[in-house]
């Protein structure tokens, strides 16, 4: 569609940004938390850049009242965060850690008081070590019963000024790369237990969002999605169902249980015949029909260019680039099925990751049609080498750009008919990438640390700081 004049963005839209526990807080066994899988992983060599970990990161557990008076000082309406599970239960369950409640709570406040909107990520990937090491964490059943008592707690310890919430964060990223590919903990690479592993994660999610019925009726929570739109290499008839495959397989397995709590046929019949099907209990399905959603969460950063793939071909075995040098990615498949392809029209980023704003729209354009639900963008944004100049600048102009693309795909989208609720950029300040140590730079505040030597970990504002600060401002008028 082509519009001769966009729709405004509404007066309620939450201009906001995001991180995760583990990539920003730091001190990792202060105040009596527990280990987390992360903080075992990056202790294993080889695992990520240069062998960063996150026991400082870039020490928000500390600096917290300066990142917020950051984000006051931009106008933000909404900052994104999670609790770390091990702040609150160091063993993953039993005795509450109450100086975890403490700090979230002083978090939480000085939100408050600076009014930002604060939306609560219960789990963006770091699962206490110690269920890990009981029962296998996410492979056991038991952990639907701990992540609800874990749920419940922070219902009950923080509702009563949270009213958005976030269930899972990117269930189809830490699933695959911990379970399918084994480059996130636990490193395993097993398509039957992958498959299981969601099972349980699905089940999870909810019964915390049956849960949070109860005990925060006014508010609002949905599971953050990574989304990623299937498009077709070509016209061949091949091809385009190849790109129907992905989107089944990659995108709607975890969206519609979220938002109906049954599986696509085809791609549960194809796991069947393979004998990787997960196992599914009586009244699996009814729990997981009770926990429809409010809004449908989506971190966007790509579409993804598919081709037919023959039988013998292409696997998930292809190189993962998290060097930052450009041209280094694989592609990747499963046969009989689909494989990536490279997608000429398309601009890509150093990591190698596909710049599509109109990819943008096309997803949300999709789960509004097959949905219903109105939409958090819970992450967009653009992962960089930054350099500070004379002066402690900053010129990010590439984000800048980035960013106002996707915000106009937004805009275009809300006149196409989509309902918003909100929009956080990844991230506020600077942050440690899984993978990717601390040279891919996200935030609108450059983070003085570094892979190699000492760092004083001062904040500076990039020039994106003051271009997103006009943008809120102006409620979307100035892009």
């Amino acid at each position: 569609m082509l519009h001769e004049k966009l729709k405004p963005f509404p007066n309620d839209f939450l201009w906001g940004a995001a991180s995760a526990a583990y990539q920003v807080e730091g001190a990792w066994d202060t105040d009596g938390k527990g280990k987390s899988n992360w903080d075992e992983f990056v202790r294993i060599p080889g695992k990520t850049f240069k062998g960063t970990n996150g026991d400082v990161a870039v020490d928000h557990y500390h600096r917290y009242k300066e990142d917020i008076a950051l984000m006051a000082e931009m106008g933000m309406k909404t900052y994104r965060f999670s609790v770390a599970w091990t702040r609150i239960f160091p063993e993953g369950k039993g005795e509450i850690n109450q100086k975890g409640i403490d700090f979230y709570n002083r978090l939480i406040d000085e939100l408050v008081k600076h009014d930002i909107e604060p939306i609560l990520t219960i789990y963006h990937w770091d699962l206490p070590q110690a269920l890990q090491d009981e029962y296998g964490g996410w492979e056991s059943r038991q952990i639907v019963e701990d992540f609800k008592n874990y749920s419940i707690t922070l219902f009950k310890e923080f509702g009563d000024r949270v009213k958005y919430w976030v269930s899972l964060n990117e269930q189809n990223i830490f699933t695959r790369l911990g379970y399918q590919t084994g480059m996130h903990p636990p490193g395993v690479k097993d398509d039957k237990l992958y498959y299981q592993v969601n099972h349980h994660a699905n089940l999870a999610n909810a019964i915390a969002i049956k849960e949070f019925r109860n005990y925060i009726p006014d508010g609002k929570i949905g599971p953050s999605f990574a989304y990623s739109p299937a498009y077709a290499a070509t016209s061949k008839p091949a091809d385009i169902l190849a790109a129907e495959n992905a989107e089944e397989l990659t995108n709607h397995w975890w969206m519609d249980v979220y938002a109906w709590g049954v599986y696509p046929k085809a791609s549960w019949d194809y796991l069947e015949r393979r004998g990787i099907a997960p196992e599914v209990n009586v009244g699996d399905f009814e729990l997981l029909k009770e926990g429809k959603p409010d809004f449908m969460g989506v971190n966007y950063y790509q579409t993804t260019t598919y081709e037919e793939n023959p039988l013998d071909g292409a696997t998930l075995e292809g190189h993962f680039n998290t060097t930052g040098k450009k041209g280094t990615m694989e592609d990747t498949g499963i046969p009989g099925l689909y494989k990536t392809v490279m997608n000429e029209n398309l601009e890509r980023t150093n990591w190698d990751w596909n710049i599509d704003p109109q990819g943008l729209r096309i997803g949300l354009r999709r789960i509004t049609n097959r949905y219903g639900l109105p939409i958090l963008i819970s992450e967009n944004g653009l992962g960089e080498h930054d350099k500070v100049e004379d002066g402690s600048t900053i010129n990010d102009d590439y984000r800048i750009e980035y960013i106002r693309t996707h915000i106009k795909a937004i805009q275009e989208s809300i006149t196409d008919g989509v309902e918003m609720i909100g929009y956080c950029v990844w991230s506020f300040t600077d942050l440690l990438s899984w993978l990717n140590g601390f040279q891919k730079r996200y935030g609108f505040v450059y983070v003085n640390q570094h892979e190699e030597g000492v760092h004083d970990l001062r904040r500076m504002r990039k020039k994106s700081f003051y271009w997103y600060k006009e943008v809120i401002e102006s409620n979307g008028k100035r892009i």
